[in-house]
């Protein structure tokens, strides 16, 4: 039987796995975006998705009691041992793309955020306390992204609802039940729904009726594309192990 500290460091990690899996994503951008405020944006964005991810990662490792540290969460677990949904580990070299699954990661993060600041772990309520106000502008700027570009011109508004069908079958994974969560995924869900359907409604988009992928990222089961993100990720790290700098 899995113990108290075992379920929430689960979920924890979970969380933990989210963030870093988006902020490696959101690295790829850098030199690729369309003009070199994005590329310090989308870099700045991914930053803070890493700073989560640490501190995340710092209290799974606490819990797990195992003296595994942040870095050895992050570099020398294999994709199996991974807990984060799909929504953020599969490539996207689309900015289209990009954006849509940052307006849906946002959301939630959003108001996962903001119910974990006020919950009685101290460490979870600290980390969502700092996070709430990044997030906040993570999914400002994600909006006004769909935004331009769904309601800009032609292509740009048959190109980001492809990108918007594209995503929307991974946002149900983010409310499935988790053992050991602190807030219920499923009352998320239409706290998310009110905070992307304004914005999808402005851009003169329609929400995609769609069925929901499978998913499964949070029992470890990962498409095939986490595999060469955590090789590109994890490659320094496993060729020098135990070197510092």
């Amino acid at each position: 039987m899995s113990t108290p500290s075992k379920t929430l460091g689960d979920y924890v990690l979970g969380l933990a796995d989210d963030a870093l899996v988006s902020a490696q994503r959101m690295g790829w951008w850098i030199s690729r975006a369309p003009q070199l405020e994005e590329d310090l944006a989308l870099a700045n964005i991914g930053l803070d998705q890493l700073g989560q991810a640490r501190t995340l990662l710092s209290y799974a490792g606490q819990l797990e009691g195992d003296g595994r540290t942040e870095d050895d969460l992050a570099y020398l677990r294999d994709e199996r041992e991974f807990r984060n949904v799909w929504l953020v580990e599969r490539a996207q070299s689309d900015f289209g793309v990009t954006m849509a699954r940052l307006l849906l990661f946002a959301a939630w993060q959003s108001e996962l955020y903001a119910a974990l600041a006020s919950c009685p772990d101290p460490t979870l309520a600290g980390v969502a306390g700092k996070a709430v106000k990044e997030v906040a502008y993570h999914l400002d700027h994600a909006a006004r992204w769909v935004v331009r570009l769904g309601d800009g011109t032609e292509e740009s508004h048959q190109r980001m609802q492809a990108a918007l069908d594209a995503e929307w079958p991974y946002l149900d994974e983010l409310f499935r039940p988790v053992e050991g969560a602190v807030v219920d995924p499923a009352s998320l869900h239409p706290l998310v729904l009110a905070r992307i359907e304004p914005v999808v409604a402005e851009a003169t988009l329609e929400v995609p009726q769609v069925a929901p992928a499978r998913g499964g990222g949070r029992a470890g089961l990962h498409t095939e594309e986490l595999g060469y993100l955590l090789a590109e990720m994890q490659h320094l790290h496993r060729s020098h192990p135990g070197a510092t700098w």
